[in-house]
């Protein structure tokens, strides 16, 4: 359970491609025509919903494949763990799922691995980092989809107005904060540490402080020394002073604070390409940085960015193996991909779809979020219990900073669970 590096040693030559394509081996051990995907909502709103793109790639794809369809079902981000585990456990899962995990399914023995459903070109094709994130003892189970690295946003006309500098330390956040809230700004920094997303907030205040989930070993390290310090120092600086906002932060998941961000009521806030994106459209001044650190790191240090990458999973049932094959395949390929990269404004997570959608050429602004990317740290994905732990952050990390807390008593609570449910997987 080795927390994984985006290393700056990535190079499209590691991936050339094979000459030939060899295809998955076909099945002939079913009948399946139907496939079942379970995906989560990327779309803010009705305009942006990934159902219009699930609906043209799938139409396309049975165009392709006549007699085989998709049914694709959508589930909230907030939801799409607990939907699918609950469809696993009743013994219904679909044929493929997309979401945040995937290693306890794998552990269960529940799934395919790449080698048995996609061709020997595809998955050469996936980027190095990403497939060691996706493999369980050297075996690719879960296969990464589009992937992203988080900024500091912050509103520069805001910035502006109540004189503040963007930060580079936790003193200097706070510091801009108290200016925001001076000049009135409903939230100075939006601490998004609801069940949505809670996991990425999280992790991306502990790696500012040298901390993480995971220890040097591998372990689950969530009540560590550093984790302890992180959270206790945002009660006390940020959230009792009422530098967070009027939502508490175990209330405010991540799409209400990129709304809020939106409105021009956030001064502050972490984010991905898509937020940059949305907000460049309305005209906003936005400036993006890395994360401030804490004083005891000091302005000098460079700790990791969050990286986050979602995961296709392709689970074992009668039959499916060749219709499963034939779908991934074809999502896989470079203009699919990069559509749907592209359409949320995050990072295909193959070498050739980077290359064809010209990724940080089209967009000069996702430079610096790729550059995060080749030294961010991701989740512990590859531990099975991450599912399970991963749910329990979710849940209860946002209790930490709540005013009344003891965030050492809360963060040990959590790293009880983490120990709990590593030891049943």
């Amino acid at each position: 359970m080795r927390p994984r590096l985006f290393g700056a040693t990535v190079s499209v030559a590691a991936f050339g491609l094979l000459g030939s394509l060899v295809t998955a081996c076909g099945s002939s051990e079913g009948e399946s025509t139907t496939l079942r995907l379970v995906a989560p909502e990327y779309g803010s709103d009705p305009a942006s919903s990934s159902k219009a793109y699930w609906d043209k790639l799938t139409a396309a794809f049975s165009a392709a494949h006549p007699g085989r369809k998709i049914e694709v079902t959508l589930y909230p981000w907030a939801d799409i763990d607990r939907e699918v585990t609950r469809m696993v456990e009743a013994d219904d899962a679909p044929d493929v799922a997309l979401m945040g995990a995937y290693s306890d399914f794998a552990a269960q023995g529940r799934l395919y691995s790449a080698s048995e459903v996609m061709s020997v070109r595809a998955e050469a094709n996936f980027l190095r980092p990403l497939a060691a994130a996706g493999s369980v003892d050297g075996n690719l189970y879960g296969l990464p989809f589009v992937a992203s690295s988080r900024l500091l946003f912050y509103n520069k006309e805001l910035f502006d107005e109540a004189g503040a500098k963007p930060p580079k330390t936790w003193s200097d956040l706070r510091t801009a904060a108290r200016a925001l809230k001076k000049e009135g700004v409903l939230y100075p920094y939006a601490l998004p540490l609801g069940p949505e997303e809670a996991h990425a907030e999280a992790l991306i205040w502990e790696l500012s402080n040298g901390g993480g989930y995971t220890d040097e070993s591998g372990g689950y390290n969530i009540a560590s020394e550093q984790n302890t310090e992180t959270f206790t120092w945002i009660k006390d600086n940020l959230v009792v002073p009422g530098l967070t906002g009027p939502i508490p932060p175990a209330q405010l998941n991540r799409q209400d604070a990129f709304a809020a961000f939106l409105r021009g009521d956030v001064g502050m806030l972490n984010g991905y390409p898509s937020l940059l994106h949305d907000a460049q459209a309305k005209g906003m001044k936005v400036g993006t940085l890395r994360m401030p650190v804490s004083d005891t790191l000091g302005a000098q240090s460079a700790p990791p960015a969050a990286g986050v990458a979602d995961w296709m999973m392709a689970f074992k049932r009668d039959g499916n193996r060749e219709l499963v094959s034939s779908f991934l395949n074809f999502v896989y390929e470079d203009k699919n991909l990069s559509e749907f990269a592209g359409r949320y404004h995050l990072l295909p997570s193959t070498v050739s779809a980077t290359e064809a959608s010209q990724y940080a050429s089209t967009d000069p602004s996702a430079e610096q979020f790729l550059t995060a990317l080749r030294v961010a740290e991701l989740y512990p994905v590859d531990e099975p219990s991450w599912l399970q732990v991963s749910n329990t952050i979710k849940r209860s990390i946002g209790k930490a900073v709540a005013p009344s807390a003891d965030p050492k008593a809360v963060l040990e609570q959590i790293a009880q669970q983490a120990k709990d449910a590593s030891q049943q997987n």
